[in-house]
């Protein structure tokens, strides 16, 4: 394990200030076309496989009535359209989240819209679901399916509305988006709390949201084998609405929750307050979240007891921060922010608590 360790914090320490001379934006696809490149050839696949990739009995765990490699997942918004499962696939996660996905592709918002804070170890996005929509991402879902390794990482599908579609049609949006995504994911996640879509976040309110769940439940049960439905929420919620958010998981039936979503608060960061204001709007990821979504955990595993599934994600960097989130409550991890700073070994480092 330390030799492991060490030998990806070396790599990735050479190469961590060539990415970050690159703009976010521009950083994130380099990257992915070099994983790509390198999930294209067995020798390289096979390397990758052996580096990062723990297919070990003593790390699966079934959860959702599924059957997950490990504990450790890759959290939305990181391959919104599914063209890099390959390549991601060989980085050891037990599971991968692709979305948020809208029925009509959307550019997203303006550039810059991606922002590094490397004193606080976060980021700042505003990207506002960009993604190619609802058909290309099926179509990659199918074409990864045909090929995907025995033993892969589960794959859940994170779904939203259109910036364009008002929040009293919203339900159609998420309806559409769980339809076609059915036979191609293995769970799927209701995302209500990007802070990034104007008005998005006014669907967490108790009413709507609970009419918004039940139609996408009252959708599921017309299917002969329905799959779970997770609710991902923000951190930025009071106690009164986590417990509203503890009454829509019981009375909607639905799995679970997927704890937390980017903060919109500034509070007691390290980077300069004139350079964050520079930044403007946008969610706050990465190690300032990191005590907010466990005791936002801690908390909704005390209302909601053992019937429902939770997963953890908001500033994990580390074996120790992973553990801090199931310690919490959390059924399973996601990481996001942490892979950007950690490397590609974080997934690993997780599971042997390295």
């Amino acid at each position: 394990m330390s030799e492991f360790s060490d030998f990806c914090t070396t790599m990735y320490a050479l190469l961590k200030p060539i990415l970050f001379a690159l703009s976010p934006e521009q950083a994130h696809h380099r990257t992915f076309q070099l994983l790509d490149l390198a999930a294209a050839f067995p020798p390289t696949r096979w390397w990758m496989r052996k580096m990062f990739c723990l297919p070990e009995k003593r790390f699966e765990k079934e959860v959702l009535g599924l059957k997950f490699p490990n504990a450790v997942g890759l959290a939305a918004g990181f391959d919104k359209d599914g063209r890099h499962l390959a390549g991601l696939s060989c980085l050891g996660f037990g599971f991968i989240e692709v979305g948020t996905v809208t029925p009509l592709a959307q550019p997203g918002n303006p550039r810059p819209r991606l922002f590094r804070l490397p004193a606080d170890e976060a980021l700042i996005n505003r990207m506002g679901f960009n993604n190619g929509g609802l058909d290309a991402l099926v179509a990659e879902l199918k074409k990864w399916r045909q090929k995907a390794p025995k033993n892969g990482p589960i794959i859940g599908g994170n779904i939203g509305k259109n910036k364009a579609t008002p929040n009293e049609s919203a339900v159609y949006d998420y309806l559409i988006c769980f339809e076609k995504l059915f036979p191609w994911v293995d769970y799927f996640v209701v995302n209500v709390s990007s802070p990034n879509t104007p008005g998005l976040r006014e669907l967490q309110e108790k009413e709507p949201l609970t009419r918004l769940l039940n139609a996408i439940q009252t959708q599921n049960e017309t299917k002969s084998t329905p799959k779970p439905i997770l609710l991902k929420i923000a951190p930025d919620l009071t106690d009164s609405q986590l417990d509203d958010i503890a009454d829509i998981v019981r009375s909607t039936g639905l799995a679970g929750v997927i704890a937390t979503n980017t903060t919109i608060s500034r509070a007691d960061l390290q980077t300069p307050e004139k350079e964050v204001e520079s930044y403007g709007m946008g969610g706050l990821s990465g190690v300032p979240v990191q005590a907010r979504a466990t005791a936002v955990i801690r908390y909704l595993r005390g209302k909601l007891g053992s019937n429902a599934v939770i997963i953890g994600v908001g500033g994990i960097d580390s074996a120790a921060s992973a553990q801090e989130k199931l310690e919490a409550g959390a059924d399973l991890v996601q990481v996001y922010t942490g892979l950007i700073y950690a490397g590609p070994g974080l997934v690993r480092r997780c599971l042997e608590g390295g």
